[in-house]
């Protein structure tokens, strides 16, 4: 089952669009909610609480006379009463018995009025005027399912000489209207926000999962081989990041690619050639030389020269593999560089002298005393001085040459040929990399370089190379102990 069809079949809770979606929608509905309880719980209260203050801002000027004079001698202050009331204006007496009713100041027929019966009927019950016979006045709203029906205040007063209260009653019918009409409207808002909502989260999870679905596409493919694949698009936020990176993996996948059919074809060319000579030549000593011993001691040296180079072609491979995996761990001792370098320079005159190159060693004359592994040490310069032969035409000349400094001592291996380009510099230390050499001459396996950078590595030593004066020049720097070590080390 491939990777694309297994995606195909996630189930749909499962999927980035649709719980982007759910984010959005949930975001959504708690907006909606925020609206609903707003206006719920706090635009509705306050429509009343607004009314209220009405009331009590109009009866705040005459509330001194209601306190202390008659009402029944001044039916302008009960006109004004019940207008301000814009409902009914009620008068009982101490023992809390009804004496009249007003609307807009006109006596009401308690008799023939059911409704201001009702309404009587409505506050005489109240705990709110209990207390009024107690002299408190008070403020009540009457509410259903939170919206505002009606409200009344009470307020001692005097009627026909006597103690007496006035209530007076209000009838939110316009209110109740206008927030039913509100909550209608809110819900059908509420409803279409929704929808929209909806529509246009799908919308909006669909566009931002497109880029990251285009970006699994091109996995899919380079998982599946086909190293080409790319998303696509570029960007500067982090999908676009993501696309460059993915794009970038592709062309390292393409290098590696490149690499493993050139190793393949590296090796196996390498050890082709010597195993071929070992072969041949131990049949031509078993058939024909034998007894010739000038001849047999020749094709005998052949034989041990090509098993030799293919075991240091075999150690480079398996040294490289074990730097990469860290198993080798570097053995440091106290060693004069100049005894290293010579060393080397003795192990590859043979390889260049078979090409008349003439190998020089510089500057080893002064002891120049380093911390270091002298076998990866001695591996670096070595691979360093096989690269410089195999690049260095018959006749040609390649100089080994220590400089030595405060602190560190440079170490230069340098060849005449052609400048190494400059945007080919930094990919030449990388496994398998490397340039037709001179005459066909094809010293190593190609990871000469890539250890070389791994060891120097390993010993925290910088390295690099340079081209001047029609010579390649490949240095590192190594640090050489101070004064007080050298006596150290000599105890």
């Amino acid at each position: 089952m491939s990777i694309r069809k297994t995606a195909e079949r996630l189930p749909l809770f499962s999927r980035m669009a649709f719980r982007l979606w759910m984010s959005m929608m949930a975001l959504v509905l708690l907006c909606t909610a925020f609206l609903w309880v707003g206006q719920v719980f706090l635009f509705e209260h306050s429509y009343a609480s607004v009314a209220m203050r009405e009331m009590e801002g109009r009866l705040e000027p005459v509330m001194e006379e209601v306190g202390s004079k008659d009402l029944a001698e001044n039916p302008d202050l009960i006109f004004y009463l019940s207008k301000v009331a814009n409902g009914k204006l009620m008068l009982t007496d101490e023992s809390g018995a009804l004496l009249a009713m007003y609307t807009y100041g006109h006596p009401i027929d308690l008799k023939e009025a059911s409704e201001g019966n009702a309404v009587w009927k409505s506050v005489r019950c109240s705990e709110e005027y209990q207390k009024l016979l107690q002299g408190e006045a008070y403020q009540k709203v009457e509410r259903e399912k939170g919206i505002p029906l009606s409200f009344e205040i009470g307020i001692p007063t005097c009627y026909q000489g006597q103690r007496a209260y006035a209530v007076l009653y209000r009838v939110l019918n316009e209110i109740q209207t206008v927030l039913k009409t509100n909550r209608r409207q809110l819900a059908i808002l509420s409803l279409l926000l929704t929808l929209a909502a909806a529509l246009f989260a799908a919308v909006l999870a669909r566009f931002f999962t497109r880029p990251i679905r285009r970006i699994k596409g091109a996995v899919d493919r380079l998982a599946a081989g086909e190293l080409s694949a790319a998303p696509g698009f570029s960007g500067a936020d982090e999908i676009g990041q993501l696309a460059g990176s993915v794009q970038e993996l592709g062309r390292a996948l393409q290098r590696v690619d490149v690499l493993r059919k050139e190793v393949i074809a590296n090796v196996s060319h390498e050890l082709r050639s010597p195993l071929a000579l070992i072969s041949g030549y131990a049949e031509m000593v078993r058939d024909f030389s034998w007894r010739e011993e000038s001849r047999r001691e020749a094709d005998l040296d052949l034989i041990i020269h090509e098993a030799r180079r293919m075991n240091e072609m075999v150690n480079d491979i398996l040294d490289y593999s074990q730097f990469q995996a860290g198993f080798i761990q570097l053995k440091k001792e106290w060693y004069n560089l100049g005894d290293i370098a010579e060393s080397e320079l003795s192990r590859c005159g043979p390889s260049a002298a078979e090409n008349h190159i003439a190998l020089e060693l510089r500057g080893a004359g002064e002891e120049t005393a380093v911390f270091v592994d002298a076998l990866k040490l001695s591996q670096v310069l070595r691979n360093l001085l096989y690269n410089a032969i195999n690049h260095t035409a018959d006749g040609g000349k390649v100089l080994l040459e220590l400089e030595r400094g405060e602190k560190v001592c440079r170490v230069s291996v340098i060849n005449p040929g052609e400048p190494i380009p400059e945007e080919e510099r930094a990919l030449i230390w990388e496994r398998y990399q490397r340039s037709q050499h001179q005459g066909g001459r094809r010293q190593g396996t190609g990871l000469g370089l890539s250890i070389v950078s791994t060891i120097l590595k390993a010993h925290d030593m910088p390295y690099g190379v340079k081209s001047r004066d029609g010579c390649n020049i490949f240095w590192f720097s190594v640090p050489v102990a101070a004064e007080n070590e050298k006596r150290g080390r000599k105890r």
